[in-house]
C-alpha cells in the first residue's frame, strides 16, 4: 500500500494534469506517460485496404503466449511460441504449426515475430467535437472555471466544430487504430445547439468505417437533461439508433438527483437501451447518485446489465469498507465502470472493484478539444497507468493489467492456461513489437498491425 501510495504521489506532482480533485472531477483530466518507442505510421489513406485483400489466408510468425513459468506459486516468467493463424471470413479458422500451410493456394503473411495481443477497446471517447486532425488548439481556462461555464463555452464552440465532424472523427479513428483500438463507445452530444446533427455525422463516419471498426455510440446530453430541456431530442436519438441513453452529473449540473436519472433511465426503458452516465460529482451527492442507481437496477429486473457509470469519481470519496460493502452489489447487477484511470490527488478504487466482481473498462475521454489536451488514444497506455497505480508489478499482475485495455480478453488465464486466441474467435488483434503482455504493459510497446475480424486496419505485415 505505502509503494502505490508513493507512487501516486509522484504521478500527482508530475504536473500532466491538475491536482485538485474537484479539477479532475469537472474536467476528466488523464494523464499521460512516455512511450518505449514511437508506434510505426499509418500506411494507408482512412478506409483504404492495406496488403492484405483475401477473407482466407494464413498469418504465419505471429508470437502467442503459451504458459506462465512458476517460482513455487509466483509466475517469473511467459512462455511463448510461434504459430500460424488460418483466418477466414473474419474468424480464427485454425492454430496451427509455424508456417504449416495445409492449402498451398492460400496466400500467407509474415507477422515478423510480433507478439499477437487481443484488439483494444476504447470505451469512452468523445468522435464528435475534437480538435485533433485540425491545428493545435490550446484554450485558457481560469482557475474557478465551473461546468456551467464549460457548457456556455461550448454552445458557442459546436457550431465552429460541426462542418469538420465527419473529417476529424475519421482522424481519431486511425489514431486509436495505431494503438490497437478496434473497438469503441463513442458518447455524442445531444443537445439543443447540436439537435442531432453530432449523431448524423458520427453515424456518417461510422458506416464508412465498419469494415475495421465497431462502435457503440452513447446520446449524450452534453448541457444537462434537464437543464437544456433535451428529452425530445434524447428520444428522437434513440429512434435514429444511438445504442445508449447518457446523462450528467444530476445534482451539480440538472439540480434535481433523482428526476434526472429517473427521467433517464425512463428513456431507456422506453426504447430497451443501455446507460451510459457521465458522473463527475466528488461530492455527497454523488455517492448519493451511484447508490440510487444501483437500487433502481436491483429494483428494475430490465437494467441489470445495462448500466454503466463513466468516471464514478464519487467512489473515490468512499472508504475501503464502504467500497467492500457496494461492490458486490454492483458486480451481482453487472454494472461497468468506464474510467479513464486518471492520475492525481484522487485515488479511484479500481483494483478493489476489479477483486470484487465489478467489471471495469478504460477510455481515452478527450485526446485533445476543449475539455483536455492530454489523452494519447491509447488504452495500452491506460494499461501501464492502472498497473503504476494499482499493483506491485510482476509478470502474472502486470499481465492481468492488460485486461483493462481489452474489456478483460487476456491470452493466459491466471493458471497460466492459453484462452485466447481459440478457433472461432473474431480475428481482432494487435501485433505487438514485445516478448509478452507484461512487457507490452511495462513498456507501452509500439504496435505494428492491427486487425479487426480479419481485415488489416493499421500497420503493414510482410
Amino acid at each position: 500500500m505505502s509503494e502505490n501510495k508513493s507512487r501516486r504521489e509522484f504521478l500527482s506532482q508530475s504536473g500532466k494534469i491538475a491536482t485538485a480533485a474537484t479539477a479532475c472531477a469537472l474536467f476528466g483530466a488523464t494523464g499521460s506517460v512516455a512511450y518505449a518507442a514511437d508506434t510505426a505510421k499509418p500506411t494507408c489513406e482512412a478506409g483504404k485496404p492495406m496488403n492484405i485483400t483475401a477473407t482466407h489466408y494464413y498469418l504465419d510468425n505471429v508470437l502467442l503466449e503459451a504458459g506462465f513459468n512458476f517460482d513455487g506459486d509466483v509466475a517469473v516468467s511467459t512462455r511463448t511460441e510461434l504459430k500460424t493463424l488460418e483466418i477466414k471470413d473474419g474468424k480464427i479458422a485454425a492454430l496451427l504449426d509455424n508456417n504449416s500451410h495445409a492449402d498451398a493456394t492460400l496466400p500467407h503473411y509474415d507477422g515478423g515475430g510480433k507478439l499477437l495481443l487481443p484488439a483494444m477497446r476504447d470505451m469512452h471517447i468523445h468522435l464528435d467535437k475534437t480538435f485533433y486532425g485540425g491545428p493545435w488548439r490550446s484554450l485558457n481556462r481560469p482557475a474557478g472555471t465551473t461546468i456551467q461555464d464549460m457548457i456556455r463555452l461550448e454552445q458557442k464552440l459546436l457550431p465552429e466544430l460541426q462542418p469538420y465532424t465527419q473529417e476529424r472523427a475519421e482522424k481519431l479513428i486511425d489514431l486509436i487504430q495505431s494503438k490497437g483500438s478496434t473497438i469503441a463507445r463513442s458518447h455524442c452530444n445531444i443537445e439543443p445547439t447540436s439537435g442531432l446533427k453530432n449523431l448524423e455525422n458520427l453515424q456518417a463516419v461510422l458506416a464508412r468505417r465498419k469494415p475495421g471498426f465497431d462502435c457503440e455510440i452513447v446520446a449524450f446530453p452534453q448541457h444537462g437533461l434537464l437543464l437544456s430541456n433535451a428529452e425530445k431530442l434524447m428520444r428522437e436519438a434513440m429512434q435514429a439508433g444511438a445504442h445508449y441513453v447518457g446523462g450528467l452529473d444530476p445534482t451539480s449540473v440538472d439540480g434535481a438527483m433523482e428526476k434526472s436519472l429517473d427521467l433517464m433511465f425512463q428513456i431507456a426503458l422506453d426504447y430497451d437501451k443501455g446507460v451510459d452516465i457521465h458522473l463527475h460529482e466528488t461530492s455527497p451527492a454523488g455517492v448519493a447518485a451511484v447508490n440510487y442507481m444501483v437500487q433502481t437496477v436491483e429494483k428494475t429486473p430490465e437494467l441489470k446489465g445495462k448500466l454503466t457509470i463513466s468516471h464514478a469519481f464519487a467512489l473515490a470519496m468512499l472508504n475501503e469498507q464502504e467500497v467492500d460493502a457496494l461492490a458486490p452489489r454492483m458486480a451481482a447487477q453487472q454494472i461497468t465502470i468506464a474510467s479513464t484511470v486518471p492520475i492525481g490527488t484522487m485515488h479511484m478504487p479500481l483494483k478493489q472493484l476489479r477483486d470484487k466482481g465489478v467489471f471495469v473498462i478504460s477510455g481515452t475521454d478527450s485526446v485533445i478539444d476543449h475539455w483536455s489536451p492530454y489523452g494519447l488514444g491509447d488504452m495500452l497506455e491506460k494499461a501501464n497507468l492502472y498497473a503504476q497505480l494499482y499493483i506491485r508489478p510482476n509478470e502474472q499482475t502486470l499481465s492481468r493489467a492488460l485486461g483493462i485495455a481489452t474489456g478483460d480478453v487476456l491470452p493466459l488465464n491466471d493458471k497460466g492456461e492459453r484462452v485466447w486466441p481459440k478457433t472461432r474467435d473474431a480475428a481482432s488483434f494487435v501485433l505487438v513489437d514485445a516478448s509478452c503482455s507484461a512487457e507490452a504493459v511495462a513498456r507501452i510497446s509500439p504496435r505494428t498491425a492491427t486487425f479487426h475480424n480479419g481485415n488489416l486496419v493499421w500497420g503493414t505485415v510482410g
